[in-house]
C-alpha cells in the first residue's frame, strides 16, 4: 500500500530548509534549486507546492512566525498554570532575542523579511506587517491586563510600551547578532524595564 503524504508536514519541511538556508546565507540569496538541496527533496517537489520563490517566501514567513508562537508557549508550559502577565511577556520577548539556534535563525532570517520587503511590493503585502502587529496587540493586551490588577505604575500606556519593548528586544537582538553585547547582558537589560514596568509591591509597615 503506498504511503500516505503529509503534505502540511512536506511543506514545512521546505519551509524549515528555506530557514536553515537564509539564516546562513541571507534570504536574498536563497534560491528554490538551494532549499531542495537543504530538504533533501526534488526541485520538482518544491516547484510542486509552491510554484515560485515568492510563494515559497510567503509561506516561510507565516512558517517562522508559527514557530515563534510555538516556542513561547512552550516556556509559558514550562512557568507552569496562569503564569501571568510578566511571566507571559518575558517569556514572548526573551524568545526573540537569539540565545540558541532556533531564536537566532529566527532574529537573522524575520530580519532579512524585513529588509527585503522594503523593496519586494509583494512581500510588503503579505501578511508581513501583520504578524508584528500581532505581537504588538498580544503585548498591549497583557499590559492592559496588569494595568486593570494594579501591577504597573499609574499612567502606564500599554500600547506605547508594548511598541517601546519589542523595538528594544528587536534592537538587542540585533546587538547579540554583531557581538556588540552577550546573551546575559542583553537579558539583564530587558530584565531591568520589565522591572521598572512590573515594580515590586511595597512592604507593609
Amino acid at each position: 500500500m503506498p504511503k500516505r503524504v503529509d503534505h502540511e508536514e512536506r511543506r514545512a519541511q521546505i519551509a524549515e530548509a528555506l530557514v536553515r538556508v537564509a539564516a546562513r546565507r541571507g534570504l536574498h540569496a536563497v534560491g528554490m534549486r538551494d532549499v531542495a538541496a537543504e530538504a533533501g527533496v526534488s526541485l520538482r517537489l518544491v516547484q510542486y507546492y509552491f510554484e515560485t520563490k515568492e510563494n515559497l517566501l510567503f509561506y516561510g514567513l507565516q512558517h517562522l512566525a508559527a514557530g515563534l508562537g510555538a516556542r513561547v508557549a512552550a516556556r509559558l508550559r514550562a512557568i507552569g498554570a496562569n503564569p501571568g502577565p510578566r511571566a507571559t511577556v518575558e517569556a514572548l520577548l526573551t524568545e526573540a532575542l537569539p540565545t540558541d539556534g532556533a531564536s537566532r535563525d529566527f532574529h537573522i532570517v524575520f530580519t532579512a523579511y524585513a529588509a527585503l520587503a522594503l523593496t519586494d511590493e509583494a512581500l510588503a503585502a503579505q501578511p508581513f506587517i501583520e504578524n508584528p502587529k500581532a505581537a504588538e496587540d498580544a503585548l498591549t493586551g497583557l499590559l492592559q491586563q496588569a494595568k486593570d490588577a494594579g501591577l504597573t505604575p499609574p499612567g502606564t500606556n500599554p500600547r506605547t510600551e508594548a511598541i517601546s519593548l519589542l523595538a528594544m528586544s528587536a534592537g538587542l537582538g540585533t546587538s547579540v547578532l554583531v557581538g556588540q553585547r552577550t546573551q546575559e547582558s542583553a537579558a539583564a537589560v530587558l530584565r531591568h524595564h520589565l522591572d521598572r514596568l512590573f515594580p515590586e509591591p511595597a512592604a507593609a509597615e
